[in-house]
């Protein structure tokens, strides 16, 4: 599942016309460089959630092996729109990526792939920790135990990718809910975990990340 419905408000001027995932990083729409990241690992079931200029969204996507899914009136966030995408996506484990980041180095999926285990967990999220997060401003989102359980208020972000059960989405019944609503009740479950990448990763949800994004792809570590 890749999360590409959203607004880009922090994008400012550059999503007036256009929406965030088309903005170009590097030559390449951003939404690129993540789609490439499923490309590596052939996954055969990648839904897309539109919404925001969805329709400019949907026509780049039209020749890509991917399936498109509206949120219509209204955005469903992240829990809302992974729960809305379930006939398409089924209801085993799924892989969900946000469409708004570069990683630089091992594909984070295939870490994320070698590094599950769901008989010990219902979410493995990928972290940064913050001091190697680029592009990124504020404070961690998780703290990681030495068992890889996650807590909050720790010293390492939440990079926007993640292998997550879906039988929680089930439980909430308002249509448009965070996915951090699924993950505190695995937390208090003791079922939710988190890895470190190992390579480098850009924030580009802001207009000063996709300066940052080209220098690391580049291969400038600034």
């Amino acid at each position: 599942m890749l999360f590409a419905a959203g607004f880009g408000t922090r994008m400012g001027a550059l999503t007036k016309k256009q929406p965030k995932p088309l903005i170009k990083v590097a030559g390449r729409p951003l939404i690129d460089h993540t789609l490439k990241l499923f490309d590596d690992i052939h996954a055969s079931n990648v839904v897309v959630n539109l919404h925001y200029k969805a329709a400019m969204l949907e026509e780049y996507l039209q020749d890509k092996a991917v399936q498109t899914i509206h949120e219509y009136p209204e955005i469903l966030d992240t829990g809302g729109g992974l729960k809305n995408a379930l006939p398409l996506l089924g209801y085993e484990p799924v892989i969900t990526s946000n469409s708004d980041a570069v990683w630089v180095g091992p594909n984070p999926i295939k870490l994320l792939m070698k590094a599950w285990n769901p008989t010990r967990m219902d979410a493995l999220l990928m972290c940064i920790p913050t001091k190697q997060a680029h592009g990124h401003k504020g404070s961690g989102d998780f703290k990681i135990e030495p068992d890889g359980q996650l807590s909050r208020r720790g010293n390492n972000i939440y990079g926007g990718l993640q292998i997550l059960k879906t039988d929680l989405l089930q439980t909430i019944m308002k249509p448009s809910f965070s996915l951090n609503m699924i993950w505190d009740q695995m937390a208090a479950n003791r079922s939710l975990f988190g890895v470190k990448y190992s390579g480098k990763w850009c924030d580009v949800g802001h207009p000063g990340g996709i300066t940052a994004a080209k220098n690391l792809l580049a291969g400038f570590d600034v």
